[in-house]
């Protein structure tokens, strides 16, 4: 069985699981409301990396739908849901220039929020990390300094995603902050800015270093497992589902809808069976 299949059926079987788990929870809603009882408000925070050209039109088609289905607010929410409403917040990744360019104009046109999580020590470069999963950096590049300062500070926020894109957990402690701090105070200084926000890279991340991150004046980190989010105004680790426009329409709809949020328990359960470091990379 080649990758590409193997990726397929596993996309697949995620997808029924999560059709499965959304009738249940949707029964379980029902029954509250047969009982007078609001549903609970839910928050789903999707995270993106590329947009290339050619997905755009698909991006676009995305964002139409996900009006639809939610209520879009910004990444940096901090005030209590209101029962019975679905919402959304949209993030992406590394900073890539393919996001500014087919990406931001399409959330600006619908008025839409969303962060970017730059990597703020290669602005301008092209990617020399490591990937996982499936990613491809081929033909990407992170987007310049004069053309970040260019997105419009309405809809758009800016976040930090390290200096230089780390696997966090293995780094020293003394380089760990100078990848959280330093890229805060960088991307602070080029666009006068408030950087409030953070995202792991790779999703791994570990106490220490969401310790760490609240030093470093965040007032919210991100992950990427698939969770609810929002849930408290005083949640400081969101997670998030990772989506991209590729993504078969059902299965971003399920997603969108909040139907992964199961994975998180068995990616917890296969860390233990295999005693990996901790990282949320599914």
């Amino acid at each position: 069985m080649n990758n590409q299949r193997r990726d397929h059926l596993q996309r697949l079987a995620k997808l029924v699981f999560s059709v499965i788990f959304f009738l249940w929870t949707s029964a379980i809603d029902m029954i509250r409301r047969l009982m007078g009882r609001t549903a609970p408000a839910t928050c789903v925070v999707l995270h993106y990396h590329e947009v290339s050209p050619q997905h755009r039109k698909r991006f676009a088609r995305q964002l139409d739908l996900l009006i639809n289905l939610a209520i879009p607010l910004s990444a940096d929410n901090n005030q209590l849901l209101r029962a019975g409403n679905r919402y959304v917040a949209l993030t992406f990744d590394d900073g890539f220039l393919s996001t500014v360019e087919n990406a931001v104009p399409e959330l600006v046109q619908r008025k839409i929020p969303a962060t970017l999580f730059v990597t703020a020590g290669l602005l301008g470069s092209a990617p020399q990390w490591t990937t996982f999963g499936g990613d491809s950096l081929a033909g990407e590049r992170i987007v310049p300094a004069e053309l970040l300062k260019q997105v419009p500070n309405g809809f758009i926020a800016i976040g930090s995603h390290t200096l230089s894109h780390p696997w966090l957990p293995s780094v020293p402690e003394m380089t760990a902050r100078v990848e959280l701090s330093e890229s805060r105070d960088k991307l602070k200084n080029l666009l006068n800015r408030d950087i409030k926000l953070f995202s792991f890279p790779y999703g791994a991340y570990t106490d220490r270093l969401v310790e760490l991150c609240r030093e470093a004046g965040y007032e919210r980190v991100f992950t990427i497992l698939p969770k609810l989010a929002f849930t408290d105004p005083q949640e400081y680790v969101t997670g998030r589902v990772q989506t991209d426009p590729t993504d078969w329409s059902l299965e971003f709809r399920f997603k969108l809808l909040g139907a992964y949020r199961w994975l998180p328990s068995v990616i917890t359960w296969k860390q233990r069976a295999f005693r990996k470091p901790r990282s949320d990379r599914s």
